[in-house]
Order: C-alpha cells, then structure tokens, then sequence
C-alpha cells in the first residue's frame, strides 16, 4: 500500500507551501496521486520522489522548465539524482551540527573548535552537481529545443497539445485487443512520434524506442497511461518496440 499524504501534510514534510504545490500540480511537472470527489489532493510515495528530485534540482538552481524537460528524458537517472540529493542534504546536517556543536562551546566557556565545513564547500558542491546535471541533461539538441517551443507558445497550444496526447492514448486504450504490429496501431505510433515532434522535440527513432521502454521501467509513466485503461503501457510499448524494428 502506498502512503497517501493531504496536500497540507506533504507541504509540512517538504517545508513548502501548498500553494507551491498547486503551482506545480498546474503547470504539469507534479502531479497528485489522487484527486478526491471534494477536489482535495494526495500525494503518494512515487509523487513524493519526484518532489523530492524538482526541489533538489531548484536548490541547484534550475528553472522549473528546466527541471521539467531534465526529468521527462527518457535517458534520466532518478537514482543518481537521489543519490546527490542525499550527500548534498548530509552535508548540510554536518554543517549544521558543526555550528551547534560551536555555540554551545561558546555557552560553555569552551574554546570554538575549527570548523570543518563551510558554507563555502557546501555552495561548491551545489556547483559541481548542477553543472554534472546541466552537462549530461541539460546539453543536447533535444533538451534545447524542447526549451525553445515551450518558450514559444501561448496557453492555447499547451491545451492543445494536451488534449491531442490525451486523444492519442486513448486510442491506444482502445486498441488493445489488437496486435501491436496491426497497421492501425503502427498509424497511431507514428502520430504518437510526430506528436513529440511537433510539440517538443525531433522524436529520432531512437528516442522513441527509449521513451518506449521507459513507459514500463518507471512506475510514474506506467500508472499516468494505465488510468486509461489496465496495461496501456505495456501496450504500448511493444507497439513502439515493433515501429522501431521495422521502419
């Protein structure tokens, strides 16, 4: 069973405020979990390990549309992202107990030991992790074009393209009882593709093929697909595994 936190009680843990959380549920880069009847949001385990990586990557110091186009590559780590958020977070508790351990020296009548961590060596490491991130997500054609088109558009084609990837998936939803290989799904992963195209970046086949596999290695985008119907996402994945083998 995945733990279901309110909207109030995930802001507490996060030291955020909810309406960050409405923010970014809006703007598409945190989803809730759930969505009560009253319209009240949860937020689960899966949604908070992304939370956890969006508000490693602004305390580095990234745009949120940054983080957005970082995140949903299909070549993304989120463990070594997890991975520096805790030694960054270690860091900064040694830090801590470095300055208290001071001032109870100074209460004490006892001569400040020396200091073995800076805030200085803490801003370096922040440094040294944006610029790994900006250097291994934040460089290629993709990245920067995606950038560019989002830059560009208005609040009509965001909703556009939103409710074409919906029509999409839906589709998909529909066709399950055929074959992956049938022509009919092949048309629909070809109109998947060019949607990524039109709207994001130059979809190569070999980025397809990545975000194929990705639809079933990360939870997150196998449940997203599966509200529309139970094994969309493996569905189509081998849809798109089969449209890469032949064309």
């Amino acid at each position: 069973m995945k733990l279901h936190l309110s909207i109030s009680e995930t802001a507490n843990l996060f030291g955020i405020s909810v309406r960050t959380l409405h923010y970014y549920d809006e703007i598409g880069i945190l989803k809730p979990a759930k969505v009560s009847d009253a319209g009240y949001r949860y937020y689960d385990d899966l949604a908070m390990e992304q939370l956890q990586q969006i508000l490693f990557y602004r305390e580095l110091e990234f745009s949120l549309k940054e983080i957005a186009a970082m995140i949903s590559r299909p070549d993304y780590d989120k463990t070594d992202a997890l991975k520096k958020h805790r030694a960054l977070l270690l860091l900064k508790r040694r830090h801590l107990d470095e300055l208290i351990s001071l001032v109870e020296d100074t209460l004490g009548g006892v001569d400040m030991k020396t200091q073995k961590i800076t805030a200085a060596e803490i801003a370096a490491v922040k440094k040294q992790y944006a610029v790994e991130a900006e250097q291994r997500w934040g460089k290629t054609a993709a990245y920067k074009e995606s950038q560019e088109k989002y830059a560009s558009y208005g609040e009509a084609e965001k909703v556009a393209s939103a409710e074409e990837a919906r029509e999409i998936f839906s589709a998909f939803a529909r066709l399950m009882d055929v074959p992956p290989a049938d022509p009919k799904v092949q048309a629909l992963v070809k109109k998947w593709r060019e949607h990524i195209t039109k709207y994001h970046y130059q979809c190569t086949k070999e980025i397809l093929a990545g975000l194929g596999k990705m639809y079933i290695a990360d939870e997150r985008f196998t449940k997203n697909l599966d509200a529309y119907g139970d094994g969309t996402a493996a569905y189509i994945s081998k849809a798109i595994a089969v449209y890469c083998e032949t064309k």
